[in-house]
């Protein structure tokens, strides 16, 4: 047995935050939500702000024209605007689409959208399904309207759990900037080994590297690794998870040849394809941790 599998130690969780996602991932819940916060058709036709001229401000400085239905010649309320200009632009040019959503939500709150008693105060509701939406990709929506990414270190158990997973299923879908989002691949991979291990274990090594920790973490769960032989007849998933293993091991090696720290930029040697690719796979080893934990937790 290697010597890994047998190296124990107690820390708390280390800083790991969503320090490079200074803006917003857009969601298809996400979306919605933002465009319930500029909705006053229901307002019995009393006008609110932001107007259609503050949403083509935006819509413009995020380079979104494009897909601004209104600048295309259509007759559209605020809500489907907004709507239809993030959800196009999510999959597009999901960068532009955060700085839209970001620059709105800065409106929103300039105008007094979340100042009860304010002429153009959105509502409770449509407050906490923003909340709700900004929550499930790991920022938090204060009662002010601001917003900012979640510590991880300030969450435990399926809290942190759930924000981790968003975070997964947002490096399985890529990103544009692909060698920031990269960047924090291996971070994301040592959280949630370090989080499999404080639930299931209580502890974990304080010192070990990142083999270690993530050997660590699958042996916990019970899945293989390379150093465990095969034996006959075992299942063929045992094989596609020594592959995941190898896959997150490969990862980091490039991450350290390539990388200078924890949540910075990937050097330029790094091409945006491999760079997606590897932010991709992150995600998918991540993701399939923290299914595996749920089911260990039942």
């Amino acid at each position: 047995m290697p010597w890994w599998l047998n190296h124990i130690a107690y820390i708390g969780l280390f800083p790991y935050r969503y320090s490079t996602m200074q803006n917003i991932p857009i969601t298809d819940t996400v979306v919605h939500a933002f465009a319930q916060l500029v909705d006053d058709s229901g307002n019995s036709g009393s006008y609110r702000e932001p107007s259609h001229s503050d949403i083509e401000f935006q819509v413009n400085a995020s380079g979104l024209t494009t897909f601004d239905p209104k600048q295309q010649g259509q007759l559209i309320g605020k809500a489907k605007r907004v709507r239809a200009v993030l959800y196009e632009a999510m999959t597009a040019n999901p960068m532009a689409a955060s700085q839209f959503a970001m620059g709105l939500l800065g409106k929103i709150r300039a105008c007094g959208g979340f100042r009860d008693g304010s002429p153009n105060f959105v509502g409770s509701e449509a407050i906490a399904n923003a909340r709700s939406a900004c929550d499930s990709v790991g920022f938090a929506l204060a009662d002010d309207g601001t917003l900012a990414p979640k510590v991880l270190t300030a969450l435990r158990g399926p809290e942190l759990t759930d924000a981790l997973l968003g975070y997964a299923r947002r490096a399985q879908r890529g990103a544009e900037d692909a060698a920031l989002v990269a960047g924090t691949g291996k971070d994301l991979l040592e959280a949630t080994a370090a989080h499999v291990l404080m639930t299931i274990r209580g502890s974990y090594p304080t010192g070990a590297n990142f083999q270690t920790l993530l050997g660590m973490a699958f042996i916990a769960l019970d899945l293989a690794v390379p150093e465990i032989p095969e034996v006959q007849g075992e299942s063929p998933v045992r094989g596609m998870e020594r592959g995941l293993f190898t896959t997150a091991l490969g990862i980091n090696r490039v991450r350290n040849k390539q990388g200078s720290g924890h949540g910075r930029p990937w050097l330029p040697t790094l091409t945006d394809a491999e760079a997606k690719a590897a932010i991709e796979s992150v995600g998918t080893v991540a993701s399939y941790l923290l299914a595996k934990l749920a089911i260990h937790g039942r």
